[in-house]
C-alpha cells in the first residue's frame, strides 16, 4: 500500500510530507513539555514559601504550549488535505489512463462495474487513510518512544503497569485485525457486484419495466445490498470491541498508576514523599500519552485493512499490461493507401478452446466496397475489430497500406480508420462536439462536420432541432431516435475523412431507404475510400465489390452477389429466406 502511495507522490507532495513530520515533532515536544511544567507547579504548590508569580510563569508556559500544539494541529491537517487531495487526483487520472490503454481482452478481466469501483470508493478508502491514519502512524511512534525516555528509571512498577495496558491492546488489535481483513476484502467485492446490478437495472429499465421484472431486480439488489451490510456489520462489531477496550485501559491506568502510588508514598520516608507524588503526576501524563500513541495505532489498524485491500485492487490495475501495444511506426507506399489485406489470420478470445476465425485470407484495394455475411456468431464483428487492433489476431498477419497493423502507432492506425459500431454510442454535449469527436490530425473541422451530416442524411433533422449542431446530446444520445443516433455516429467516422471505413451491422437501426441513400451517397463522395460493411441485410450488400460469406469462423464464399448466388449455398440461403427470387433480381 506505501508503495502505491508514495510512488504516486510528487514533489510537492514530498514536501508536504516533509512539512507534516516536521510539525508533528514540534507538535509532540509541546505535549511532552506540558507535563514537565505540570510537575513543577505540583511542587511549588506544595512547598513552603512558593511563590505565586513562579506557579503563575510556569502556568502560563503550559498554556503556550498547549495553543502551540493546537494551531500546530490545525497546520498539519491543512497540509494532510491538501497532500491527499492532490495524491487523489493523481491516482484517478492514473486509474483511467490506465484503462484507457486496455484492450478488450482486459477489460473484460476486470469488468465495467469493478473498475468504476476501483476508481472511486477504492481511492475514497486510501484518501481516508491519508487524511486520518497517516498523521496517526507518524505521531503515535514519535510519542510513545519520546514518552517512555522520558519515564525510564522512575518506577518499574509504574512501568509495568503501562506495559501490561500497551500488551493487553495490542493483542486486542492483532487479535480483531486478523479476523476482519478478510471480511474487507469481501466488502470491496460486493461492493462491485452492487454496483453492477445498479447499472445493469438502470440501462435496462425499460426491459425491466416491458416484463413487469421489478420484483425479480428488487430481490436480486435486495440479496446483493444484504449480503454487503451482513458483511459490513460483522466487521463493524468486531471493531467496535476495540472501542470499549480503549475506554477501560484509558480508565484503569491512571487508576492503578495512583493505586501503586499510594504504596509507595505510604512505604517512603517523609523527605521521598514530596518526589514520589509528584514523579506519580508526570508519570500519569506520560502513560496516558503513551497509552494514547497505541490508540491512535489501533485507529489506523481500524482503516488499515480496507486500505492495504482497495490498494491492492489498485494495483491490479496499474499492473496489468495491455496486451495491444505501440507498433514502433511505418512509412507508407501511395500505391498501397486504403488497402486492407489479411493473410492466413486465425484468432481466438483470451482463454478460449476454439478458434473463433480460422485460415481468413482476403485483400480489399482503395476505393473497394468489401461487405461481410453470415449466421450470428459466424466471426463477422470479430475478423473486423482486427483492423483497428481493438484485438491482435492469433496467427497470420493483419495489413493496412501494406503494412502490418502490429507495426503502426496505435494512433496513427486509428487515424487512418473511421470506426461505427453495432451499437450507437453518442456522448453527453452537443451534435458539433459528438461528430467533431477525437483527436489527432483528422480532426474535422466545420465544412467536415456538414459534409458528413449531408452524406449520413443528418442534415434534416439536426437542422429541425432548437439549436442546430448545437443542440444539446444527453448522456447515450437519450434525447434522439435510434435510427438518429446511428446517423450520427456514421457521420463522426465520415468527418475524419477516413481511408477505410468501417460498419458493423450499423445499418441495421435505418430504414431501408436511408439505408439506401447513406451508401450511395459514401459511393458519391468518398471514391478512394475504402469500405468494410458487416450488414444482414441483402439489400445492404448486394452491391459490394466484394461479398465474403463466413460460416462458424471460416470463408465459404466470396465474390459478387451474383456469382455467390450461382457457387455459395450459405449465401443464396441466406438471401432467399429475406427476399425471393423475382425480388432479388429486381433488387
Amino acid at each position: 500500500m506505501f508503495k502505491l502511495i508514495f510512488s504516486n507522490f510528487n514533489k510537492k507532495q514530498w514536501s508536504y510530507l516533509f512539512i507534516i513530520v516536521a510539525l508533528i515533532v514540534l507538535q509532540v515536544w509541546l505535549e511532552l513539555t506540558i507535563p514537565d511544567y505540570m510537575s513543577k507547579i505540583t511542587i511549588l504548590v506544595q512547598t513552603e514559601g512558593g511563590k505565586m508569580s513562579e506557579i503563575l510563569i510556569a502556568g502560563a508556559k503550559m498554556l503556550i504550549c498547549a495553543v502551540a500544539s493546537a494551531v500546530s494541529a490545525v497546520c498539519v491537517g491543512f497540509f494532510v488535505a491538501q497532500m491527499s487531495s492532490q495524491f487523489t487526483t493523481n491516482v484517478r487520472s492514473k486509474v483511467f489512463n490506465s484503462v484507457q490503454n486496455f484492450s478488450s481482452n482486459e477489460i473484460k478481466k476486470f469488468s465495467t462495474a469493478s473498475l468504476i469501483t476501483r476508481s472511486t470508493n477504492d481511492i475514497n478508502q486510501i484518501q481516508m487513510f491519508l487524511v486520518m491514519g497517516l498523521q496517526a502512524l507518524i505521531k503515535s511512534p514519535i510519542m510513545a518512544i519520546w514518552a517512555i525516555v522520558k519515564i525510564s528509571g522512575k518506577s518499574y512498577q509504574w512501568s509495568l503497569a503501562t506495559a501490561i495496558a500497551v500488551v493487553v491492546l495490542l493483542v486486542a488489535v492483532v487479535i480483531v485485525t486478523c479476523f476482519v481483513i478478510p471480511r474487507f476484502r469481501r466488502i470491496q467485492t460486493l461492493t462491485d457486484n452492487i454496483n453492477r446490478i445498479t447499472r445493469e437495472n438502470l440501462t435496462g429499465l425499460r426491459v425491466v419495466r416491458a416484463y413487469n421484472a421489478e420484483s425479480y431486480q428488487q430481490n436480486k439488489f435486495e440479496n446483493a445490498n444484504n449480503n454487503l451490510t451482513n458483511n459490513n456489520l460483522v466487521a463493524n462489531r468486531v471493531m467496535s470491541l476495540i472501542s470499549p477496550l480503549m475506554t477501560a485501559i484509558m480508565s484503569f491506568l491512571p487508576l492503578s498508576i495512583y493505586w501503586i502510588g499510594a504504596y509507595l508514598i505510604n512505604a517512603a520516608h517523609f523527605t521521598s514523599k514530596l518526589t514520589i507524588f509528584s514523579d506519580m503526576v508526570v508519570f500519569s501524563s506520560y502513560a496516558i500519552q503513551i497509552v494514547m500513541s497505541f490508540v491512535m495505532l489501533v485507529m489506523v489498524f481500524i482503516m488499515l485493512p480496507r486500505a492495504a485491500v482497495s490498494s491492492k485492487r489498485l494495483n491490479e490495475v496499474f499492473n496489468t499490461k495491455p496486451s495491444i501495444l505501440d507498433g514502433n511506426g511505418v512509412k507508407i507506399s501511395p500505391k498501397n493507401k486504403g488497402t486492407v489485406e489479411f493473410k492466413n489470420v486465425s484468432f481466438k478470445y483470451l482463454d478460449a478452446d476454439e478458434n473463433v476465425l480460422e485460415n481468413i485470407s482476403f485483400k480489399c484495394n482503395s476505393g473497394d466496397v468489401v461487405a461481410f455475411i453470415g449466421s450470428t456468431g459466424s466471426g463477422k464483428s470479430t475478423l473486423i475489430n482486427l483492423v483497428p487492433r481493438f484485438y491482435d489476431a492469433s496467427e497470420g498477419e493483419v495489413l493496412v497500406d501494406g503494412k502490418n497493423v502490429k507495426d503502426f502507432t496505435l494512433q496513427d492506425l486509428r487515424n487512418r480508420i473511421g470506426y461505427v459500431s453495432q451499437r450507437a454510442v453518442l456522448f453527453s454535449g452537443s451534435v458539433l462536439s459528438n461528430v467533431a469527436f477525437g483527436g489527432g490530425k483528422n480532426k474535422p473541422n466545420e465544412q467536415d462536420v456538414d459534409t458528413a451530416l449531408d452524406v449520413s442524411q443528418s442534415s434534416e433533422f439536426v437542422n429541425n432541432m432548437e439549436s442546430g449542431v448545437k443542440s444539446h446530446i444527453s448522456q447515450g444520445g437519450k434525447n434522439v431516435s435510434g435510427g438518429q443516433k446511428q446517423r450520427l455516429s456514421i457521420a463522426r467516422a465520415l468527418a475524419k475523412n477516413p481511408e477505410i471505413l468501417i460498419f458493423d451491422d450499423s445499418f441495421s437501426a435505418l430504414d431501408y431507404k436511408t439505408d439506401k441513400a447513406v451508401r450511395q451517397a459514401i459511393k458519391d463522395e468518398l471514391k478512394n475510400t475504402t469500405v468494410l460493411i458487416v450488414a444482414q441485410r441483402i439489400g445492404t450488400i448486394k452491391d459490394a465489390n466484394k461479398i465474403i460469406v463466413l460460416d462458424e469462423g471460416k470463408i465459404v464464399g466470396m465474390g459478387t452477389h451474383e456469382e455467390l448466388m450461382q457457387n455459395c449455398q450459405v449465401y443464396k440461403e441466406i438471401a432467399l429466406s429475406q427476399l425471393s427470387e423475382e425480388e432479388l433480381k429486381n433488387a
